[in-house]
């Protein structure tokens, strides 16, 4: 029995492991099959609501005459189950046929059900089974004498010794025809897969329990072989149960066909015998097929070798060709944890390929495995145990070939292939002596792509671990299904500490990052080298998107680490700058949405891996808090109609404590600039004085000068002259190393208007008692005068510059007023300086 759907569920950052060991039910030879005890029968049905009408329609829509001969049914591989003879009874569909068929049906398993309980093994059979387990060299000696055997012919429908087997499946040719090929889409089968599930459901109620009522009920107006062995196929894999008890010791297995069909439960010999009956009924040739299976108890790397077969399994040929399956896989898997048996349909082990098969069935005959070139024991014991989901996800394992891992250059990687978005997820535990310790995925980088999935180990510590890898269809609630497992040997750790965790799963850019915009990059599940405690990641972009970012590191709170990240987005490309203030690993997660689409929410794109070796930023030097995700000129700038800008970069390094940033205002906005700093202390001296606008047309200047060393913050707003309130364009991050100390500009109103430009005195703090010169330009203005201890009138030059000398005296301010009218006496001020306290001199 196979448990090999063992599932892990989750969300992002936290998902939860549920998995059973694959069952693997021991094989009961002929010999074993003893009296059986006289028992009760039960009624088997299960109660869901099928109404009784749909049976009618399904099953007995048309004239039809069933005949029910002799019920003694014979199992040459192993025993006799003997039943009373029944009188044949003929029932004919004009007739109201639907309570009478059953009644009769009804009548005829009460009539046996005291001889259908016993089972003895005859003396026949047990030769009968001896000799088809012997070895193949063995065979061919007691074959000898039979010279008048003949081929079976595999179209008469009339069952033969098994025996006969062996000149069919030493012709190549004969076994060719792959699965996929005779089945292109199961879905081919719905109508004889419902009339299978809703027959066996009303003979189970009806308590009809005889496989020849059975087996023709179920492929009633079923024609061809294939859909009889599909309809036999449905049945067993929803009617019967895993002998889960029996199985463990606990009650005596049961594995005679008419005990399981009576039970609704049976070990693996119980599935294949009745399979073996039912197509024998059917008319469809039929083998058991034992051999070793990789279920319940299963260890990678335990050897097989001189142990019993511990598992059945069922051939079948049709239209002269051999195929596998093995119903009791195919109907679930076990829980032995809780001793359950979890209902669980499997359509990959219905006729499968015999290349997939024998990664997970090894018969005790080599002619069983169908393979042009049969592999051996040693290599079946080496072969990765491969799941059925596996190969639904049509997954494709590209590296390694076997189970066994071994670290080379103190790692070792799992590499494989998939034609549609698959996610994936893994498990690491490693072994200490008989017990396992689960580990965290800091253990690997997993990266995907759209094509492949590559997973890097690198422990921590040397040792034998255990991987199990799970994958889901992309974009989807991340269910996630056991597909493979791999065992680990570390001979020495590459790292010394452990990765950060990543609870999106997968390092490097997200496979269906390029469907959200981005263009694939150079990053991928590489570790990012850093000598230096900064870092630029670029990503470029097929349209305008938002992005956040995630930093983390075992040092580091989430405080501290919004200050390690300023974000630029700008139309085809998205920036994060990264300062590490620690040595180690750090984890940075992208995230991004639509730019236009503010309502929609933001998804994991990628994931990266960066390793800081020296020198680590200093945590007085990381960036400003608060800033937004728009730093630097970019989408949300061009937008509002500035272009050109001298600093297209984020950050501005000033080594003298001044700095001009330009750029054009195509829009006419009114621009307003708000320069911050942590931990500044000069009231006296605010910094909103510190930044200075020059309009030149549309040309804009910024000017800044810094008070004192470190990192600031330049806000720049903006705003239409029919809007009420600024709005935030983009922030600067401004980082100065010059120890000088620089004045602040002089205070502007609002009659400062654009096109006005100050070019004497630049700075707002004047000496006093001394003489300093006036020069400016202001459109528009019949005069302009300085305001101090006494009144001085700039003179216009023939260069439309204001200019003039004036004497600052005691202060404590000058003003520089302007007015349009030469009668008028009413100014507006346009800048105020302050004058230096004699006392206070910088």
């Amino acid at each position: 029995m196979n448990n090999n759907n063992s599932e892990v569920s989750g969300k992002l950052s936290v998902y939860t492991l549920t998995t059973g060991p694959m069952l693997g039910c021991e094989q009961q030879s002929k010999h074993d099959c003893k009296e059986a005890k006289k028992m009760t029968l039960s009624k088997q049905g299960h109660a869901e609501d099928i109404p009784k009408d749909d049976f009618v329609n399904v099953v007995l829509h048309k004239e039809w005459t069933l005949k029910i001969g002799r019920s003694s049914i014979t199992d040459v591989n192993r025993g006799t189950c003997k039943m009373t003879e029944r009188p044949e009874v003929l029932i004919n569909a004009k007739e109201p046929v639907k309570s009478s068929v059953f009644e009769k049906w009804e009548m005829m398993d009460r009539d046996g059900q005291r001889t259908l309980a016993q089972c003895q093994l005859s003396e026949d059979s047990k030769k009968s089974c001896t000799f088809r387990l012997m070895k193949k060299t063995t065979m061919k000696k007691e074959e000898e004498p039979r010279k008048d055997l003949k081929m079976p012919s595999t179209h008469s429908g009339k069952l033969r010794d098994s025996r006969d087997n062996k000149s069919t499946l030493n012709e190549p040719s004969s076994r060719r025809i792959l699965p996929k090929d005779l089945i292109p889409n199961p879905e081919v089968f719905s109508k004889v897969d419902a009339q299978a599930i809703n027959v066996g459901r009303e003979l189970g109620s009806k308590e009809i329990f005889s496989v020849t009522a059975i087996t023709q009920a179920i492929t009633d107006g079923v024609s061809s072989d294939l859909e009889k062995l599909r309809a036999i196929w449905i049945w067993l894999c929803h009617n019967i149960e895993y002998d889960v008890t029996g199985y463990l010791g606990l009650t005596e297995k049961i594995c005679c066909p008419e005990q399981v069909i009576v039970t609704g439960r049976g070990v693996c010999c119980g599935y294949s015998s009745v399979c073996l009956q039912m197509c024998r009924e059917a008319g469809i040739e039929c083998r058991e097929v034992s051999g070793h299976g990789k279920g319940i108890g299963y260890q990678q790397g335990q050897s097989y070798q001189n142990t019993k077969s511990s598992h059945m399994w069922n051939a079948v040929c049709l239209e002269g060709h051999w195929y596998l399956l093995d119903a009791c896989w195919g109907a679930g898997r076990v829980d032995l944890d809780n001793r359950a048996f979890i209902k669980r349909y499997e359509e990959f082990y219905f006729l499968t390929d015999p290349e997939n098969f024998i990664n997970s069935h090894f018969p005790d005959e080599e002619e069983w495995q169908l393979l042009e070139s049969p592999i051996q024991l040693e290599e079946f014991e080496k072969r990765v145990l491969k799941t059925s989901d596996f190969y639904r996800l049509n997954l494709t394992l590209i590296y390694p070939k076997h189970f066994l891992l071994v670290t080379e250059n103190d790692e070792a990687t799992v590499l494989m292939g998939f034609p549609q978005p698959v996610d994936f997820t893994y498990q690491i535990s490693q072994r200490s002596g008989s017990e396992q310790q689960q580990l965290s995925n800091s253990t690997g980088l997993m990266s995907t792509t759209q094509s492949t999935m590559k997973l890097r180990l690198m422990p921590l510590n040397s040792g034998t671990y255990d991987i199990m890898v799970f994958a889901c269809p992309g974009n989807t609630s991340r269910t996630f299904s056991w597909v493979c497992s791999f065992q680990l040997k570390c001979l020495a750790p590459k790292i010394s500490e452990e990765l950060p965790e990543n609870p999106y799963l997968t390092w490097g850019l997200q496979q269906d990052a390029m469907s959200v915009g981005l263009k694939p990059c150079k990053y991928g599940n590489d570790i990012i080298l850093l000598e230096s405690g900064s870092f630029e990641l670029h990503l470029k972009t097929t349209r305008p998107l938002m992005m956040l970012c995630e930093l983390s590191h075992k040092d580091l709170d989430k405080t501290l680490a919004e200050k390690c990240l300023a974000i630029q987005t700008e139309p085809d490309q998205l920036t994060c700058n990264i300062l590490c203030p620690y040595l180690g690993y750090y984890r940075l997660s992208v995230f991004v949405r639509e730019w236009e689409n503010a309502a929609d929410s933001f998804q994991n794109a990628g994931n990266f891996l960066l390793h800081c070796t020296g020198c680590p930023v200093n945590l007085n030097e990381l960036f400003p808090h608060g800033l937004i995700s728009s730093c630097g000129p970019g989408t949300r700038a061009l937008e509002a109609g500035l272009t050109r800008f001298s600093h297209a970069e984020a950050l501005v390094y000033t080594q003298q404590g001044k700095c001009n940033i330009t750029f054009q205002n195509h829009q006419d906005l009114d621009l307003h600039g708000v320069l911050t700093k942590e931990k500044y202390n000069q009231p006296e001296n605010p910094l909103l004085n510190h930044v200075f606008f020059t309009y030149n047309g549309s040309n804009v200047t910024v000017s800044i000068s810094l008070p004192e060393c470190g990192v600031y913050k330049l806000g720049l707003y903006g705003k239409t002259s029919f809007k009420q309130e600024f709005s935030l364009l983009c922030d600067y991050i401004l980082k100065n190393t010059s120890m000088n100390k620089w004045s602040p500009f002089p205070c502007t109103y609002k009659a400062w208007k654009k096109g006005s430009v100050l070019f004497e005195p630049r700075t707002g703090m004047l000496e006093p008692f001394s003489w300093v010169r006036f020069r400016l330009r202001v459109p528009g203005t019949r005069k302009v005068s300085v305001q101090g201890e006494q009144r001085v009138d700039l003179q216009l030059s023939k260069s439309r510059v204001w200019e003039g000398e004036v004497f600052t005296g005691r202060g404590p301010q000058l003003k520089l007023a302007a007015s349009q009218s030469e009668t008028s006496n009413e100014m507006a001020i346009l800048l105020s300086f302050s004058v230096l306290d004699p006392k206070n001199q910088i």
